[in-house]
């Protein structure tokens, strides 16, 4: 009996699960299909805006993957990496520090783009992306927190900084921000007495002449000049330059201070992309018509990070644009043509030209163009919700988000501040005699420095199997930095002795750390040249860097 034909998808937004859901549905017994994403639901963006305002619950806007490909293998791991050679993907390690290797038949990478601030300084410490429900959800508690502190705050000026809300963007995630964030705050003033709405301040930015290129010219400036109504006001040609913890910057000098900065541009391929051998145009994977990347017969690419061509398109709309009815529709072609290719059989073209644009401009409002006809109002935020709840993935989620909306007809929006702890990348940890901190051949992800305690060095040679002792480590002295500067497994282990108390690094931290202290960089580099010498097992055990 032939064995399935096992295919990776890596990525688990519109175009990957959807893509998995149609080669089970499809496929049968024939496929086995492993998707990997670092998490285990699908968030569903259109309604993502939402979570701010509170309309639709926290949770509301995910559905878990297992639901929705019972039958598919899930791995909530990030992608360190792709063999296109020997056709595995490597996968970050779990609870123990190894690698995990998924070899393919087939592999779909559908990861989705990403916020980038490069070539913006101060952005990526001081602006707040809008990309996924823990952006949603950070943004929601930032907001109830300035609230919190303006209610309180007597000077003027700071009170009129906290106040201000800056979004950057003018296409539908940064309309649909600002529009929510509006109504939120607005109707979350009658918990804070000494706040009026005179006193915030909402401002839209865009570097184009009209927001809203996405739709006809008549509906994005009835969408103007709603907002403008209401109080927001929108910028146009401006373009955000730069971002402090006081203010944002504007290309032409402009200065507005603000404690809230929400960027909703620029977006690029998932970084792992840039990666991959692979041919791509401005970040994006070159794809054919049928979905295979160029060049490779059993490598495809679909959704935010391909660039997909329209069979018989041409000119601007020749490709098909980021959007989730283009992605679930790419997903379906691809399974279709992964199980032709099995086959030999002719494989079909992605033709699939759009249906039309919905946005929602908060407070019952909306702009709409679906099919050539055009609306604008309450009519155009009706369908907006009714389609997109439709669209909804799984009945619990129609439910849920269903009663949600019935609530919020009759109820004040919720002000509880969720503190959600993150996880530092410096931490403590404890280790009793006769634990390995990690072993060889482990992925190295930290550098440990020993608070106090002592750990023994110890290599296994791969042919004889004999274990050789090269040092005892004590308080003091670090460890684990060659796998880290090497980006190679730990050749060799290290085993607690002593009861061992440590501060454990992680590598995206001590990346930084080396890359911008450089008597800690060479230092650290001494000590890595150093171990590799023949005489490794007489070198001193290396003492936390003096500067």
């Amino acid at each position: 009996m032939a064995h399935p034909t096992r295919i990776v998808i890596l990525g688990g937004g519109f175009a990957g699960v959807y893509a998995a859901k149609h080669l089970l549905r499809r496929g049968g017994g024939r496929v086995q299909v492993h998707l990997v994403n670092r998490e285990n639901y699908l968030v569903f963006q259109p309604m993502l805006p939402e979570v701010i305002s509170g309309s639709v619950g926290i949770a509301d806007t995910t559905t878990p993957i297992r639901r929705l490909i019972p039958h598919a293998h899930l791995h909530m791991r990030d992608v360190e990496g792709v063999n296109l050679a020997e056709r595995h993907v490597i996968c970050s390690p779990g609870f123990q520090p190894r690698p995990l290797i998924l070899p393919y038949d087939h592999l779909v990478i559908a990861l989705g783009n990403v916020t980038d601030f490069r070539g913006l300084p101060g952005l990526a410490e001081h602006a707040m992306p809008f990309k996924t429900h823990g952006d949603a959800l950070a943004l929601r508690n930032h907001v109830i927190r300035v609230l919190e502190e303006a209610d309180a705050e007597e000077r003027d000026d700071l009170r009129s900084r906290l106040l201000t809300f800056v979004v950057a963007g003018g296409g539908f995630s940064g309309v649909e921000v600002v529009a929510e964030l509006h109504d939120f705050v607005r109707r979350a003033l009658r918990s804070y007495p000494s706040i009026t709405r005179a006193m915030c301040r909402f401002v839209l930015l865009h570097s184009r002449e009209r927001i809203l290129p996405e739709v006809d010219a008549k509906l994005a400036l009835y969408a103007q000049d709603l907002l403008r109504r209401r109080g927001i006001e929108i910028m146009l040609g401006a373009r955000l330059s730069t971002a402090t913890a006081q203010h944002a910057a504007l290309a032409d000098g402009t200065k507005i201070a603000c404690a809230t900065l929400v960027a909703t541009v620029p977006s690029h391929p998932n970084p792992l992309c840039e990666a991959l051998d692979l041919p791509k145009d401005r970040g994006r994977i070159i794809v054919d018509e049928h979905l295979r990347v160029q060049g490779h017969v059993n490598v495809w690419a679909l959704g935010d990070c391909a660039l997909v061509p329209l069979a018989g398109a041409g000119g601007e709309s020749a490709y098909a644009p980021p959007t989730a009815q283009h992605a679930i529709r790419e997903a379906r072609t691809a399974a279709i043509n992964i199980l032709a290719a099995g086959q030999k059989s002719p494989l079909e073209p992605f033709t699939f030209k759009g249906l039309g644009s919905l946005c929602a401009l908060g407070h019952r409002r909306g702009v709409a163009q679906v099919m050539g006809v055009r609306l604008a109002g309450f009519p155009a935020w009706f369908l907006w919700r009714t389609v997109y709840w439709s669209k909804l993935p799984g009945i619990q989620s129609k439910v849920r988000v269903g009663l949600s909306w019935l609530l919020d007809l009759f109820l004040p929006p919720d002000i509880v501040q969720l503190r959600v702890g993150r996880s530092s990348g410096i931490n403590h940890e404890h280790f009793e005699p006769g634990q390995a901190v990690f072993e060889q051949g482990d992925l190295g992800d930290r550098v440990y420095i020993i608070i106090r305690g002592r750990a023994e060095v110890e290599r296994r040679d791969e042919q004889s199997g004999e274990v050789q002792s090269l040092a005892v480590l004590e308080a003091g002295h670090y460890f684990g930095e060659m796998a880290l500067l090497n980006r190679a497994p730990r050749n060799a282990t290290v085993r607690c002795v002593e009861a061992m108390d440590v501060l454990s690094i992680e590598k995206g931290e001590f990346g930084s750390l080396i890359a911008h202290l450089d008597v800690m960089r060479q230092q650290f580099e001494q000590t890595a040249d150093a171990r590799r010498a023949p005489a490794a097992a007489a070198i001193p055990a290396p003492a936390v860097p003096k500067t």
